[in-house]
């Protein structure tokens, strides 16, 4: 059996790739639900906590790492100097850098165990396209996200350790909602060709691809969900 561990899994994508896996009979390993494992990205000791007790749950063997878990939170310029630099610093650790420090224990407990694993990171369109001016500091998280993967891909390839990343446009989840609401829902969807936001569930669908059928040639593929709202 696969043992995945997959971060932020509460709700959205992360609760909708927890289904389509479960479903494709593997093993996954939450965080942040019920049945999870708690930990706040926040806090600088959380991501290496979680491996460990993911690692402990799965009997001492991980397979996937999916990196989903991540923040959605304005920052606009004109905030106090102390303010602006705090939410540009929260945001990273909690989407970039936490991330990183799992890829890292991952690569490293593949290592140890002589064996291949897998590596599906959850970025975003703003990777490539930006975000709006109050937001300059989840764009360049994701387009960290998306930089990482690569180098991983390049790096550890010929060990067996795949890489990936997806990257949604707007998701129809409590984040998406709350920014279309925001900034006038309809003059957004009609950026987006396909005509409506992306269902969490179409963005499982690539994330259980990857995790478990991609083949390995497409390792460092960056897989676009965005209805065609912006295309490379």
């Amino acid at each position: 059996m696969t043992h995945i561990l997959l971060t932020g899994s509460s709700r959205g994508i992360g609760a909708a790739t927890a289904v389509a896996l479960a479903d494709a009979g593997a093993s996954v390993i939450g965080h942040g639900t019920a049945s999870g494992i708690p930990a706040d990205f926040a806090d600088p000791g959380a991501p290496a906590a979680l491996w460990a007790a993911a690692l402990d749950r799965a009997g001492g063997a991980i397979d996937v790492l999916i990196n989903n878990a991540g923040v959605f939170e304005a920052n606009p310029i004109d905030a106090e100097d102390a303010a602006w630099l705090a939410g540009w610093e929260r945001t990273m650790r909690i989407n970039l850098t936490a991330s990183a420090e799992l890829c890292r224990l991952a690569i490293l407990h593949w290592q140890s165990r002589g064996c291949g694993g897998r590596i599906v990171n959850i970025a975003s369109r703003a990777a490539y396209r930006g975000d709006s001016p109050a937001h300059w500091h989840y764009a360049a998280s994701k387009a960290g996200m998306v930089a990482m993967t690569k180098s991983i891909a390049r790096g550890y390839a010929g060990q067996g350790i795949l890489a990936f990343a997806i990257c949604p446009g707007f998701t129809m989840t409590g984040m998406a909602d709350d920014y279309l609401a925001s900034r006038g829902g309809d003059k957004l969807l009609a950026d987006i060709p396909l005509g409506r936001v992306a269902d969490p569930h179409e963005v499982a669908v690539a994330a259980r691809f990857l995790a478990l059928e991609a083949p390995a040639s497409m390792t460092g593929a960056v897989i676009d969900v965005n209805g065609a709202s912006y295309v490379r």
